[in-house]
C-alpha cells in the first residue's frame, strides 16, 4: 500500500511510519506544498531499485557506445521511423 503524507505529518509520526514500512512493506510518499518530494520504502525494495538502476545505466552505456559513431540526425531519424511504424501498427 502507498500512503501519501505531508512533511509535517511525516515528521510528527516518524516512528509509526517506519513501522508501517518495515512490518507491512508499505511505502510512504512525502509531500511538501502538495508536491511529492521523497518516498520511504523498505530496504529490500530500495536494494532492488538500485540494482535495476545499475542494470539500466550499464545497458544505456552499452547502447551509447554502440551508436557513438552514428550521427545524431541519423539516430533521431531512425527513432522517428520506428515510432511511426509502431503507431501505424497499433
Amino acid at each position: 500500500m502507498i500512503t501519501e503524507v505531508s512533511a509535517v505529518s511525516f515528521r510528527q509520526n516518524l516512528g509509526e511510519m517506519l513501522n508501517q514500512v518495515q512490518y507491512r512493506n508499505d511505502s510512504i510518499v512525502i509531500k511538501k506544498d502538495g508536491k511529492p518530494v521523497a518516498a520511504l520504502v523498505d530496504a529490500e525494495l530500495f536494494a532492488r531499485i538500485r540494482r535495476m538502476q545499475e542494470r539500466f545505466d550499464a545497458l544505456s552505456s552499452r547502447i551509447g557506445e554502440a551508436y557513438a559513431s552514428v550521427p545524431v540526425e541519423d539516430g533521431l531519424a531512425e527513432i522517428e521511423a520506428a515510432v511511426a511504424a509502431e503507431r501505424k501498427r497499433g
